[in-house]
């Protein structure tokens, strides 16, 4: 049994941590105990108050009087691009240089958002979960190229048939056009930038864990790593991602996405002989990426990976 210090969020633009202690033993399936840390949150979140909250498991909560737009000063970092192909379907995006030379190699995270940030504005997709990467002491330590792609209004990461009565998801033929421009254009960043093919990181939130799961399905040999956050992908195929390393995140009252599609995929990729990780958030709903990008040991782990 060991003690952790475990961030469940980076709420604020001054970029105020919340933290709880817990105590939790080192297995591979996970919870933590998020007792006093309820759903504070909704799809347009404000504070404008001061809290300070003391409890056994719960240290402190400090809210300093902010808004929390999903917006911070580290995302400005991330310049603006976009991805034509040759049929001239474009694709937004935003690109994270490292300081790099071109006598290193250095992986690439991709980043999937949720389907509240599509559009064409090249802004939503920072919104939540990129600031982290962009953060000086994370740039220091994990040194990376980090895009996050925009997907266009009412069309989505993943192509899959859904059956909400049996809860499955089914891969159909062929990807949306999406994600088709997002494995293009992965591909043409590796011939233009110093990019370690054996390090190419996938994560998404929501629709993004969907295309995640989508990604990797489509795509085996090409990820290194995998970090689907509250999504769904279809585990009748989960023996042809079983090689690759998946960490699940799932808050155990997420009302969007049921926490049973993590839970089947964590069961199915196990079955197959691979050893997922997986982290459920009790008493936490849709919001669980709060806590995902901001565990330490997450990013840790992410980039130790390699093919």
């Amino acid at each position: 049994m060991i003690w952790v210090r475990i961030p469940v969020g980076s709420l604020l633009i001054c970029r105020t941590p919340v933290f709880i202690n817990s105590q939790r033993t080192c297995k591979q399936v996970r919870q933590i105990n998020l007792q006093c840390v309820r759903n504070f949150f909704a799809m347009s979140i404000e504070f404008h108050q001061m809290k300070f909250i003391k409890s056994t498991s719960l240290l402190f909560i400090f809210f300093c009087c902010a808004e929390i737009q999903g917006t911070f000063a580290q995302t400005s970092l991330f310049s603006y691009n976009h991805y034509v192909n040759e049929n001239g379907d474009t694709l937004n995006y935003r690109l994270l240089n490292p300081d790099y030379n071109s006598v290193r190699k250095y992986p690439l995270v991709v980043f999937l958002h949720g389907s509240g940030e599509r559009g064409n504005d090249n802004e939503a997709p920072l919104k939540w979960g990129m600031s982290e990467f962009a953060d000086e002491h994370i740039m220091m330590q994990y040194p990376a190229f980090v895009i996050a792609p925009q997907c266009p209004s009412d069309m989505e990461w993943a192509n899959y048939d859904e059956d909400e009565t049996t809860m499955t998801m089914t891969l159909k033929p062929s990807p949306s056009k999406p994600m088709e421009l997002v494995i293009a254009l992965i591909h043409h960043l590796i011939a233009e930038f110093p990019i370690d093919t054996g390090r190419i990181y996938i994560t998404g939130l929501s629709m993004g864990g969907h295309g995640t799961y989508d990604a990797i399905q489509r795509n085996p040999n090409l990820f290194a790593a995998a970090v689907p956050v509250c999504g769904a992908g279809d585990t009748s195929r989960a023996a042809s991602i079983a090689h690759i390393p998946i960490w699940i995140f799932h808050g155990a009252e997420d009302p969007a996405v049921d926490p049973i599609y993590s839970l089947n995929m964590f069961a199915a990729l196990t079955k197959a002989g691979a050893h997922p990780g997986f982290t459920q958030y009790p008493e936490v709903g849709h919001f669980s990426w709060l806590g995902a990008y901001t565990d330490p040991q997450m990013l840790a782990w992410l980039f130790r990976q390699n093919k």
